[in-house]
């Protein structure tokens, strides 16, 4: 019963364009939301994303015309989440060794013993520039908003994940509104909440399974 039920959720997800704007999300549902991205996975356990939750008309108003991904999405969400990912998670970073110290437990020693596993780390993934390191970060968020969207899915709650912006635009507002920190912080990706406003048009399509999995 546990997989049909799981099934479900998915298949009544779907990417919700626009939402019912009469209609908001309780505050416990979406702390349950929240929560389900707080306890995702990361590479590393290091948990590099911030959820920014863009509640306000005036700063919906201007983020709108840098967000072409949500015309309908974004005034009509219940709520609106601007993922952002940490910048330069290099081993010495002072917020990656707080991480593993303080949140994870690892006595200093140990973490400054694991120097040369984490530069192999670094070198078989390329994450050598600025730009990679960000991008490792930015995929975490991926996992964060995924576990977020299924978990509306699961009680009922709509998402539609946004990539259709201007990164430059947005991440200048937010590093005007002081959400970026100094310079800690990036744009990844943005989801928005709500309950749909009308049925889906169409039934989910997917690929066939042995189009998309090869056992060797």
């Amino acid at each position: 019963m546990k997989k049909v039920d799981l099934l479900s959720t998915f298949y009544f997800r779907h990417a919700t364009k626009e939402f019912d704007p009469t209609k908001k999300i309780s505050e416990d549902d979406f702390r349950f939301i929240l929560e389900t991205g707080r306890l995702s996975p990361s590479s590393g356990g290091n948990e590099p994303w911030k959820f920014v939750v863009a509640q306000s008309e005036e700063f919906r108003r201007e983020l709108a015309p840098h967000v072409y991904g949500a015309v309908r999405s974004l005034p009509t969400s219940s709520h609106f989440v601007i993922f952002l990912a940490r910048k330069g998670l290099t081993y010495d970073a002072p917020y990656l060794v707080e991480q593993q110290t303080q949140v994870k437990g690892l006595p200093i020693e140990i973490y400054r013993s694991m120097k040369q596993a984490y530069s192999q780390f670094y070198d078989d993934l390329h994450l050598d520039t600025e730009r990679a390191l960000f991008d490792w970060s930015s995929k975490q968020t991926y996992l964060a908003m995924g576990n977020m969207m299924t978990a509306a899915a699961h009680i009922g709650i709509d998402s539609c994940p946004i990539e259709g912006f201007d990164m430059d635009a947005v991440n200048a507002l937010l590093d005007n509104k002081g959400l970026l920190g100094s310079d800690e912080f990036g744009l990844s990706v943005m989801t928005a909440f709500g309950y749909r406003s009308k049925l889906p048009s169409r039934p989910k399509s997917r690929r066939p399974m042995d189009d998309i999995v090869q056992f060797v």
